[in-house]
């Protein structure tokens, strides 16, 4: 499992229902694809 960097919610990695996008060498993954846009339009402001 994974958390979703938006909303915190736990993803199943073997089937991402938002996908996934890489991110300065990192996989993220996504609950929904509304996650993976808003992550997307500005990564620096989710990322710790």
């Amino acid at each position: 499992m994974a958390i979703d960097p938006i909303c915190k919610m736990e993803v199943d990695v073997s089937s991402p229902r938002g996908g996934t996008t890489e991110y300065m060498g990192v996989l993220y993954y996504f609950c929904a694809p509304s996650c993976k846009r808003t992550f997307e339009g500005n990564p620096e402001q989710y990322v710790s």
